[in-house]
């Protein structure tokens, strides 16, 4: 794996955000439309979740999410962001990396 030089890593943009609305993406087995509030803004983002986690368990979850990473339209929505998640080697299982205890939504990850 390619090291990633200090100056590259503080390019990224990422920051607490609560996912507040959670929809179905027609045609789609794994993907859900995810809005995330981050305190001053809220972002949809397109998340491959839908296997691993239901509705009621993303509702209200806090997650850390990748900002400043270029939009993209996937299933014809726009994506502005990306949820960090873990996932092991054999894509079985994905969970959401979140942060320990409460800080302010839109908080700065360093």
């Amino acid at each position: 794996m390619e090291n990633v030089r200090f100056e590259d890593w503080k390019k990224l943009d990422l920051r607490v955000g609560e996912i507040i609305e959670i929809e179905d993406i027609e045609n789609s087995d794994k993907l859900l439309k995810l809005k995330v509030d981050l305190g001053t803004e809220t972002r949809s983002v397109v998340a491959g979740l839908k296997q691993f986690y239901t509705k009621e368990e993303l509702e209200g979850k806090r997650c850390v999410l990748f900002c400043n990473l270029e939009p993209k339209k996937l299933k014809g929505i726009l994506s502005e962001g990306m949820i960090l998640a873990a996932v092991n080697e054999d894509s079985s299982e994905i969970r959401i990396i979140q942060p320990d205890g409460e800080i302010e939504l839109g908080s700065k990850i360093f």
